[in-house]
This record gives structure tokens, sequence and C-alpha cells, in this order.
């Protein structure tokens, strides 16, 4: 059943469910919404996320953000009617439903997953309840402050490398993970005794991580992405400990000297590199979809970042891989990405959000390794670089750097002069 299916039933089953509830040691729905801080939990099979929801009122309306750690996320719809409370993310496609009864908030978040699948999450919410770290005000002899080198033990039996970087304070703890594909976002949570939970949802994705500490180790260790991805994970506290470098992961295979695309736009036209408009022009192509939050980091970088830099010669096209096989689907859904970030560069439905398939329509490259991946083309078509994944500005230091480096690379190809291209166009293809 597909989000929309799901929403026309809850219409439905709640005021029938309010009827049947009507007797007189059942009260019947709130109909005043408090303004202010909320703390809201979200259930998972390994724990609760904690977040903070806080809500405001004008005479616009209502308006709401998430509170994750050091993030606050503006909720772009907010309606509350009838005792009922709709927070909707429509660039992502997700939303929160609950019922206000006897001051506290109570229903699901709705996840839209691949092929349109959905997953449903017990949601609940209590105003002006600070939330409680165990031990929160108690000093803790146990630090996780610093870099740890972090395997993900995948479910056929690998491993994956990331990097956990956290900061301590009393017992409160914050931080992310930092991989070969982008970030975990920013997380927040606690230390108790030995045992430490990290959590967040800002509005794509639920994600929740536990784990003991042991001396310099972290085991028992479990991450759950929303009802149905889990791993578990151990780390090694590791000042030193790096990843691949970004800009080598991905690159043309051997016999392609040249980056090549057709997809249709919003409107159904057909888009291609060898069009007129990118003649001579420096392209950066991302492959991107809107359900992606890294891809979310990504547009509202580079999204200004053309508009400034467009007039001397710079054009973007993001290739969107969605979540919907249906093209109309998928193109309503890359408009709200658009109307979020204010694009104004293109935006091709270019396939569907599977890594595999994603490869296949993009055969000159070696693998799409990750979402969102970059590719810096210069004015003669020559690819000059291609970068795997993007760490969002949770990962602090990361994205300041990472972004820094785009942006001189971006102004660096826009400075050549068209005689070093005309050379360059004749050589060979670098890797990154």
């Amino acid at each position: 059943m597909n989000v929309f299916s799901r929403t026309l039933l809850a219409l439905f089953l709640v005021p029938a469910l309010l009827a049947s509830c009507g007797e007189a040691d059942s009260p019947a729905v709130d109909n005043e919404l408090q303004q202010g801080f909320w703390h809201a939990s979200i259930s998972l099979p390994g724990g609760d996320i904690d977040t903070g929801l806080e809500i405001s009122k004008s005479d616009n309306g209502y308006s709401a953000s998430l509170i994750n750690g050091q993030e606050r996320v503006v909720i772009d719809e907010v309606s509350f009617n009838d005792g009922q409370l709709v927070l909707r993310f429509p660039a992502f496609n997700n939303e929160i439903r609950a019922v206000l009864k006897n001051g506290q908030l109570k229903g699901e978040l709705i996840l839209v997953k691949q092929a349109g699948a959905t997953q449903s999450m017990p949601f609940a919410a209590t105003h002006g309840a600070a939330r409680e770290y165990p031990d929160a005000a108690n000093a803790t002899d146990m630090d996780l402050s610093g870099r740890w080198a972090v395997e993900f033990h995948e479910p056929d039996g690998s491993n994956s490398a990331s990097i956990g970087e956290f900061s301590q304070r009393g017992a409160r703890l914050y931080g992310t993970f930092l991989n070969s594909n982008g970030d975990y976002r920013y997380l927040g949570g606690y230390v108790r005794n030995r045992e430490f939970k990290l959590s967040t949802f800002d509005g794509a994705h639920a994600f929740l991580f536990t784990g003991t500490l042991d001396e310099e180790r972290i085991t028992d260790a479990d991450f759950w992405s929303g009802t149905s991805w889990h791993q578990t994970w151990s780390a090694l506290r590791s000042p030193d400990v790096e990843l691949p470098d970004a800009f080598g992961l991905t690159y043309l295979k051997p016999g392609h000297d040249r980056f090549s695309f057709e997809f249709p736009d919003l409107n159904g036209d057909m888009v291609s590199l060898d069009d007129e408009r990118f003649d001579g022009k420096v392209v950066v192509v991302t492959l991107a979809g809107t359900w992606c939050p890294n891809c979310h980091d990504e547009a509202r970088f580079m999204a200004p970042l053309h508009k400034k830099l467009k007039e001397q010669g710079l054009e973007v096209v993001a290739l969107m891989y969605e979540h919907f096989e249906d093209p109309q689907q998928a193109a309503q859904q890359v408009a709200l990405f658009r109307d979020k970030f204010d694009i104004e560069y293109e935006t091709l439905i270019a396939g569907t959000s599977s890594k595999t398939d994603a490869a296949e329509t993009l055969p000159s490259l070696n693998a799409v390794l990750a979402f969102p991946t970059t590719l810096f083309i210069d004015r003669s078509g020559r690819v000059r670089s291609i970068h795997t994944g993007f760490s969002g500005p949770g990962t602090g230091e990361h994205y300041e750097a990472l972004t820094k480096e785009m942006h001189r690379l971006i102004e660096e190809l826009l400075a050549e002069p068209a005689d070093l291209i005309n050379s360059l166009g004749d050589s060979e293809p670098q890797a990154s």
C-alpha cells in the first residue's frame, strides 16, 4: 500500500476510531495544540529515536521544526484540525500523522521507500517535557569523544569501513559516521554507564545506533534504519583513521573518453550532454535522488553556486534516480525538490534508485557506488574529476573542506584558457 492509500485509509479510520471511543472514560481529542517544545520519540525494532519537536503558531497557521542534536529541520507542511496533526516532508514524500488526546500526541511516521513501499513506525510526543537522558546530570568516566575506525558487518558476512566522530559533554553524546557514500547526519544521544545511544530523524531517514564501550573498543553495537534494515557494528578508537579518497573511487571505464547521457526533463523533453547549449561550458553532472538526504545537502550547496557562476559558463545537470518507476510520479517528486532549493539547473528523470540499475543507464562509468556522485566536465567535454558521495554539514570540517574543494575545482575549470582546453581535449581523460 503506498503512502497516498495509507493517507486515505487513515482519514476514514481515525474518525471511526474516535466515534467508537466516545464513552465517558475515554475523552475526546484535544482541539488546542500547545506551542513550544515537545519531546518526541519514534519506535524502531531496536529501540526509540529521541528527537525534539518545536511548534509555533501565527496568523498563517502552524509551523514546526525537528531538533536532532545540533540540527534543526524545518517541516515543510504542518496542519492541525479536529485534534489531528499532520507533519509532511514533501521533498522526501514522508509524513507524521498523530492524534492529540489528553495532551499527548500519538500516531505514526510513514516513510516511502523504493518502488513506493512504505514503513510505519509508532510516533509519540509530550509537550514541555525536557528530554530525559539517563544520568544526564551526572558526570561519567566513559568518554567516547574522538575518532573511531568502524566496521559495519553486512548481512552477507562482509564488512564495510566507516569512521565515527563523536563529541561528549557529560553524559550527552553527539556525532556522526562518515563513509565512502557520505554520512549518517547529525546524531544526538547519551552515555549511561558503558552503554550509549545515538539517533536522528531528519525528515528522510530514521537512524538508531547503540553500543557498549569496552576500554578503547565499541562492542555489542547495533544499527537500525527504519523498520527493516539492521546491522551489527564494532569500532576501535583510532585518531588517524582515514577513508579512501572519494575523488578516486568512480572513474570512466577504459576505452571511454567521454561521459554521455540522454534523459527526459520534467516535461518529457529529451536532454543530452551533446546538446548545443552545453558547448564550451563547464558542466557539473550529479547523480541524485529526492529520497537521499546527502543529495539534499549537495543541492543546498550547488543551487546558489550555479546561480552565482552561470554567467561565467557553468551548467549543472542533476540526473535523478527516484523510488518510483512511473516517470510522471517521479517528475512530481523532483518538482518538489526543485522548489525546496530554488533550483534553476536541469533535473532529468534518469531511472530508479537502485545503484545497479543506475549503473546500467551510464555504461561509461565503472560503477555507481553512491548517491550523490558528482562529475566535473571541462569546456571541451572532458571529465576532469569525479567525486563519490557527499559529506553533509553534519560532518563539520569535512563538509567545509569538500565544498571548498568543489568550489575551487569549478572556478579552476571556468578560468582555463581556450588553448589549454583544446590541448587537453586531445589527451587521455583523467580518472579523477
